[in-house]
């Protein structure tokens, strides 16, 4: 499962103790990744003693009451809070989920969160998903056909072609798997990672898309598509239940059934 890795030539260091109120009764405690680029200094991990009390039970709800309550400074993303989004992505005990669909009460008494793994932290618990991005769109996630549209209605499917791309198309681009891959640790500035494929594979599979040949000439690479070696972390924390170590193994399959 993911683990964190602490930015190059860093070292945390103990952080702030924010206390609960006297009498608080529903106590969970926070241990949180702080980190400042900007101002030169390491790494701490923050405590907040939280009464969660006051507020919902995911969380993001907790993060979010900490930084209207506690620390204005605490960043973090978050939109939807609904799942969708996948902005509040953040590694949480030891393991890559969304904040805002993780239940406090799931997690024990003390609940560590760190940014996504092995990413450069812009702030606190926001990394750097420049490069991520980049590789999204150099699979070019999007409907290439040289055959004009129909005129008079949309680029019909069937039914059946349809649900093929149904749960790849689900993926809301948080890179929680990504991040878990120990291969993309390793090969990040090569490697596609498990997000970027499972995009590919959504429209090499789609029955509308007229650029299959080119799609799979372009990963058929020793590092952009072979250094997944199916260790099923990618699997194992995506929050919408897809399989994109699957959809990987299928594109391999189709470039072999191609040279035979």
């Amino acid at each position: 499962m993911a683990e964190f890795r602490l930015p190059p030539n860093s070292r945390i260091r103990g952080g702030v103790t924010h206390r609960a109120p006297a009498g608080a009764q529903q106590v969970r405690t926070f241990r949180i990744y702080r980190f400042d680029p900007d101002s030169g200094q390491n790494p701490r991990v923050d405590t907040f003693e939280l009464d969660v009390s006051g507020c919902g039970p995911m969380v993001l709800d907790g993060l979010i009451s900490i930084k209207a309550s506690v620390d204005s400074s605490l960043t973090f993303r978050r939109s939807c809070r609904e799942g969708i989004c996948g902005s509040c992505a953040m590694n949480i005990n030891g393991v890559n989920r969304l904040a805002c669909t993780t239940s406090m009460h799931e997690l024990g008494r003390e609940i560590r969160i760190y940014p996504l793994p092995h990413m450069p932290v812009v702030k606190d618990l926001v990394p750097d998903l420049t490069q991520f991005y980049a590789q999204y769109a150099s699979v070019k996630p999007w409907l290439q056909a040289q055959t004009p549209a129909p005129p008079d209605h949309e680029r019909l499917q069937s039914k059946e072609e349809q649900e093929q791309i149904d749960r790849p198309a689900a993926c809301i681009l948080c890179a929680c798997c990504s991040t878990a891959c120990p291969s993309y640790w390793w090969n990040s500035d090569r490697y596609l990672g498990p997000a970027a494929l499972l995009a590919a594979y959504r429209w090499i599979i789609d029955s509308r898309d007229e650029a299959t040949g080119e799609r799979l000439d372009a990963l058929e690479d020793p590092f952009k598509l072979y250094r997944c070696h199916t260790i099923m972390n990618c699997t194992d924390v995506c929050p919408k239940d897809l399989n994109p170590a699957k959809a990987i193994a299928e594109i391999k399959k189709m470039l072999i059934e191609r040279q035979s």
